[in-house]
């Protein structure tokens, strides 16, 4: 083959491998896009889509492995035909599976993914690790590691072009479409790509398939693989957590973590080590530092926060993923290599997506995947001072002692300063000691990691344990439920996530008094609080969303309540007397678990005269219960004259626009109130917007305090969100969510 065949062929082989990748990670966040409605917007949808994902590449990758032990010309038939039969599931769409029983989401999400794309995602990522075993089959070809690396370069278009170009412009039907006629394109250039190594010459393929077989890996190489593959992939998943959790779940917050996770592959896989090894002696800095947060619960968030937890990310996922490309094996045994690493990948999402939320009250796999990367790390990138000549035997024994008697006194004024208002100017230049301190432990793996726990648990990790042990935190499928007592305040508090959810006074004179969300002065408190004079005395109310159930306070009389909530772990803090509004004030209200969209669907049309859409995580938006279909549920539920008091309260998505639209398409009449009470009372600041087909009913309403008034909603978004078809990417509040502190 002349050296202008060979640029051709690595130029093919290189287009085949980008065009795949770029597939296979589009159609990531669009398939859990498309399953939103169905799921309930819960933020670990996409953990669960990631476990999907990376078990069918783990399949692809196996069955790529199987397949290269065949010749080359029956690889490429099998290959071919295999592909082409994937194809007849096309175009992309959701599986007909009846819905999940409330409590088995977590396994329910991943059999509905799988059943949906399994043919065509285990076809498409198989190509990536069997086109590189192709190209290597050629004894000219060279190396094909860096074909990886341009691999996840395609992953990584693949991924932002869907939140910045995909899902703004074109609806899921036509996503679904063109990502079909992509997958044709791939098939057409697997099978140029076999034609290049189906026209060897007899001689040359058989000195292919003669040649002297490599050694056997040993079993620890390969279980040393898995777990520096599992670490990076377990980190991925539990950033993604954090961030689609206390912020909001879109595609682009979804694939941010998992775009820096590819960018680490191109990085660790390149030919050119030294930005591999600067990037892992700055991990080793980012451990010690952002590392040394991982156990804090509550008091550190915001911008700055986040944006160091991505960056740890890249950080150790470079770090790790350089030591699995040092480690690796000959090219012809690369099929073996990428599925151990898959295999890893895959235990790494098992864990953090599945085991964890059942395994703990908390996110304990955060820290125990950053603590496990402390003992994987490559240490050779840092200075090995403890090799200096004569720096040997006892007085290295003794330095070190030293060194560790130092770290637990400073870890101890650490910890002191944590507890003490006074003290926390102090924190950081003593965190900052600390993790100088740490770096000359590196050369003893066990001291490091040791340290680095001691400066977890003095930064917020003792009171994060004392809360588990305490038991104040409940968690499930749709999140961290904590509960906090304020003796000072009378008062106790729902966290969840980082966001506040309700609270209820402690005092049993003000136990029945409606806080937080729902003042005198708020829309729901007005609406709600005479529901009797605008609806009838027997007004039938819904709520979707149960929180603390602080809403139901407002029942009077015989007024008959159903009220939707998704989560049994929620429904459990109200029936177990941690809060008692539903008990003390509407025992006879009727409780339906399940998505509220889902299950309002299949109540009586007209059913309910004033309904409440109060459904949040955390800060988070299921976007779903804001679609023209959702509305259209609503308004089925509702009576002729009945009113929807929609909450739209949020720090970083403006919701106005979009229910903007949406009333007015739909020729509604709506009055949206805000309000913002004294900061030294019980009650916060809100939006909720009042929404009825009768414009009296708007008027009577707007009456109802004319010192305070409602106003006109402002101008509606170009667009109406639909299921099809929505993002909340131009709504994002940014100077909200760049303020973060």
């Amino acid at each position: 083959m002349s050296a202008q065949q060979q640029r051709s062929a690595r130029r093919l082989f290189a287009a085949t491998i980008l065009v795949g990748s770029f597939l296979l990670f589009l159609v990531q966040p669009m398939i859990a896009r498309m399953a939103l409605p169905r799921l309930g917007g819960a933020p670990n949808v996409w953990n669960s889509a990631m476990v999907v994902y990376q078990a069918l590449l783990l399949g692809g990758y196996g069955y790529a492995h199987l397949l290269s032990r065949l010749p080359p010309r029956r690889q490429a038939a099998i290959h071919l035909a295999l592909f082409a039969l994937a194809a007849l599931t096309l175009p992309v769409s959701l599986a007909n599976l009846a819905p999940a029983v409330p409590g088995n989401e977590v396994w329910w999400v991943p059999l509905l993914l799988a059943l949906s794309i399994g043919p065509v995602f285990i076809a498409v990522s198989a190509q990536a690790p069997l086109m590189q075993r192709w190209y290597a089959l050629h004894p000219e070809a060279g190396q094909p590691w860096a074909l990886y690396a341009a691999s996840n370069l395609g992953s990584f278009g693949g991924l932002i072009a869907y939140p910045l170009l995909v899902e703004p412009w074109l609806s899921l039907r036509l996503q679904a479409v063109l990502w079909s006629a992509g997958y044709l394109v791939l098939l057409a250039l697997i099978a140029l790509c076999a034609k290049a190594r189906r026209d060897f010459s007899a001689a040359t393929g058989s000195m292919i398939l003669h040649r002297a077989e490599p050694a056997a890996i040993p079993r620890s190489r390969i279980a040393l693989w898995v777990l520096l593959a599992a670490v990076p992939s377990g980190l991925m998943l539990s950033t993604t957590t954090h961030l689609t959790t206390d912020i909001f779940a879109m595609p682009l917050l979804w694939v941010m973590p998992l775009g820096i996770y590819l960018l680490s592959f191109s990085v660790a896989f390149a030919d050119w080590r030294a930005p591999a090894r600067w990037v892992t002696a700055i991990a080793w800095l980012g451990m010690l530092t952002v590392g040394g947060m991982a156990m804090v619960s509550y008091g550190w968030m915001g911008l700055i926060p986040l944006i160091c937890s991505v960056v740890l990310l890249f950080l150790v996922c470079t770090a790790l993923h350089a030591r699995l490309y040092d480690l690796r094996p000959a090219p012809e045994q690369l099929t073996t290599f990428y599925l151990a690493m898959s295999a890893g990948g895959a235990l790494g999402g098992v864990f953090t997506a599945l085991i964890a939320p059942l395994a703990f009250d908390w996110v304990w796999e955060y820290p125990l995947l950053i603590l496990a990367a402390a003992l994987l790390l490559p240490r050779g990138v840092l200075p090995e001072w403890h090799k200096v000549p004569g720096f040997e035997g006892p007085l290295q024994r003794t330095v070190l002692a030293g060194i560790l008697v130092i770290g637990a006194v400073l870890l101890w004024q650490l910890y002191q300063a944590n507890m003490y208002v006074d003290s926390r100017p102090y924190r950081w230049p003593m965190g900052a000691a600390a993790a100088l301190l740490g770096l000359a432990l590196v050369p003893w793996r066990w001291a490091v990691t040791a340290f680095l726990l001691g400066i977890m648990l003095a930064q917020g990790g003792y009171d994060t344990l004392v809360d588990s042990r305490a038991g104040l935190r409940t968690r499930s499928y749709f999140g961290i439920y904590t509960v906090r007592e304020h003796p000072e305040d009378k008062l106790r508090t729902m966290l969840h996530g980082t966001t506040v959810h309700g609270e209820q006074s402690t005092d049993p004179l003000r136990r029945r008094t409606p806080l937080a969300y729902y003042g005198p002065g708020s829309g729901a408190g007005l609406v709600f609080g005479n529901a009797r004079e605008l609806l009838g005395p027997k007004a039938r109310v819904g709520v979707l969303g149960l929180g603390t159930g602080t809403l139901a306070c407002f029942a009077q009389g015989d007024q008959p309540w159903t009220i939707f909530e998704i989560d049994p772990a929620v429904l459990h803090l109200s029936r177990n007397g941690t809060f008692t509004y539903l008990d003390l004030c509407a025992p006879q209200a009727k409780v339906v678990l399940g998505d509220a969209r889902l299950e309002l669907a299949k109540m009586p049309r007209g059913g309910f005269d004033l309904l409440a859409i109060d459904a949040f995580s955390s800060d988070s938006v299921p976007m779903h219960l804001f679609t023209h279909e959702a509305f259209g549920v609503y308004l089925d539920a509702l009576s002729e004259h009945g009113v929807m008091m929609v909450h739209i309260s949020n720090n970083f998505i403006d919701l106005e626009p979009a229910l903007s639209a949406e009333l007015k398409a739909r020729g509604l009449s709506a009055a949206l109130r805000d309000d913002n009470p004294p900061a030294e009372t019980d009650y916060w600041a809100t939006s909720w917007v009042a929404v009825s087909r009768d414009p009296a009913q708007i008027e009577r309403i707007k009456a109802l305090d004319p010192d305070a008034p409602w106003r006109v909603l402002g101008k509606p978004a170009p667009n109406v969100w639909r299921d099809d078809y929505a993002s909340f990417l131009p709504y994002v509040t940014w100077h909200n969510f760049l303020g973060m502190r």
